[in-house]
């Protein structure tokens, strides 16, 4: 007996950044970095949390909004998942969110979110809301048949002052509605590809790290990872390339012929450079296992670059262990250093801009002022291409989209999406352009002082429309302790 399954996917995506904006050409002039190469690598500006938020709020105002902008009935919503790796308490997450919607649905006089409801956090890196979202495709194929599902994704991206990654930081939170039928676009998991391998050091977290920390004056914990960056863009590769062939292999496709037959490709996001790095390496993969005239352009920009193909072909088909790089001895961090090479010849090539920039450039321009949303930083890109979509009537019902979501180091997914027929009414409602305002641009003395948990003085920001933390406990008493947790309040 056959079973004729629903499709399953996106019908909404709702999100919430703060007001707090640091321009990257002032930071250029405070650190005395090189603007022309901070604009061409890592993009304009980036969001900063403020003292009135946490991980938390800026998730459940975007759930709220989501709820808003879809009309959406709580009680339809059986699954709440949470993707994140800022996460401020380790026993409880989405449960937090959902007890802050709840509470603002009651004060409207509105039903709150399902009792029935789950309510998982999803942690791996930037790939906590990608296994968010196939978690809740997978309930609502099964227990969950029938529902609705929200997976928000919402991270706080922080680096050391300092820091090579201190352009890269960002805030924010997008909300994702899930059900069967989907509106804005058909999830595809069948066809789907994945890859994951431990990477030891690359993008990490020990709790070692809060050791020496005090309180601030916000009781904001200072989360800046342990990264290394030529080591992590070697892991973005590898990890991109495996969880493609994964893909090719599932679905038995020409890995050149397909990736030229897509038009719109969505990819995480952590700076401008790295989707495009990890989207044109795979792209000279693949013609090194295509035609003959697939080979030849391969060679082409082979001979440019003073190399010989084969020598290239060769360190292609080798899959070298990137995780024996991970060493103090090892001084070459680069898998493929002849593949790159190659890259970058290909990057001045006429091919470049068709078959890598435009594939990548919906949405692509609103992301330069967003910063590394870690988990978010995917589905805010395709929010903002969506959006962009609508206005350029430029995207086709039953088309395909590429999404690739990395979880920094040591896992990717790649998960082929197909626009739904009700794309252009789902995408009017998504309100992204709206979510990047108010703004409220810091100058370098109180982009310091927040940065460091502190109050920056000369900032008047009246809350409107969103969650924030109205106090935090301090208790610890034998029959009564809150220490530590955190209290809300919708502002209205």
């Amino acid at each position: 007996m056959s079973i004729t399954r629903p499709q399953i996917g996106i019908s909404g995506l709702a999100a919430y950044v703060p007001p707090y904006r640091v321009w990257l050409e002032d930071w250029c002039d405070w650190t005395g970095q090189k603007w022309p190469k901070i604009r061409d690598v890592v993009g304009r500006s980036f969001r900063v949390r403020g003292p009135e938020h946490s991980v938390y709020t800026m998730a459940a105002t975007a759930v709220m909004r989501l709820i808003d902008q879809y009309d959406i009935d709580p009680t339809r919503v059986k699954f709440l998942g949470l993707g994140t790796e800022s996460s401020a308490d380790n026993s409880a997450g989405a449960i937090i969110i959902k007890g802050m919607i709840d509470r603002a649905l009651e004060e409207r006089g509105m039903p709150p979110i399902s009792r029935s409801c789950e309510v998982p956090e999803f942690k791996h890196a930037c790939l906590g809301g990608v296994y968010g979202m196939k978690g809740a495709i997978r309930h609502l194929a099964l227990d969950g048949a029938g529902s609705q599902a929200i997976v928000v994704c919402a991270d706080i991206a922080e680096y050391a002052l300092g820091s090579s990654g201190e352009p890269t930081q960002g805030a924010g939170a997008v909300a994702m509605l899930l059900e069967e039928n989907p509106k804005l676009a058909v999830v595809d998991l069948i066809g789907s590809g994945s890859a994951s391998d431990y990477r030891v050091m690359d993008f990490r977290k020990p709790m070692l790290r809060f050791k020496s920390q005090g309180m601030t004056d916000t009781h904001h914990v200072q989360d800046f990872p342990v990264f290394n960056g030529k080591y992590s863009t070697t892991c973005y590769v590898d990890e991109t390339l495996h969880a493609l062939e994964d893909m090719y292999s599932k679905r038995g496709l020409s890995p050149a012929e397909y990736l030229r037959s897509l038009r719109t490709v969505f990819m995480h996001r952590p700076y401008r450079r790295m989707p495009e790095t990890g989207w044109a390496i795979s792209y000279l993969f693949a013609l090194s296992t295509g035609s003959d005239a697939d080979r030849a352009e391969l060679a082409s920009y082979c001979y440019e670059a003073g190399i010989d193909p084969q020598e290239v072909v060769d360190e292609m088909a080798n899959k070298p262990s990137v995780a024996k790089l991970a060493n103090i001895e090892e001084h070459q961090l680069e898998a493929y250093p002849k593949a790159m090479a190659v890259y970058r010849v290909f990057r001045a090539s006429r091919h470049y801009r068709r078959e890598i920039l435009d594939k990548l450039s919906l949405g692509s321009d609103t992301m330069l002022d967003l910063g590394n949303l870690y988990t978010a930083a995917l589905p805010a890109w395709m929010a903002a291409g969506f959006e962009q979509a609508l206005e350029e009537d430029s995207l086709k019902t039953g088309e395909e989209i590429l999404t690739l979501g990395y979880g920094s180091g040591d896992a990717a997914e790649v998960i082929p999406f197909y626009v739904a027929h009700g794309w252009r009414e789902a995408s009017a409602a998504i309100q992204f352009s709206e979510a990047m305002t108010p703004v409220i641009d810091l100058n370098e003395k109180q982009y310091i002082a927040m940065h460091e948990g502190g109050r920056p003085e000369g900032i008047d920001y009246v809350p409107n429309r969103e969650f924030v933390i109205a106090g935090v406990g301090h208790r610890q008493e034998r029959h009564f302790a809150d220490y530590g947790i955190e209290y809300y309040r919708y502002a209205s």
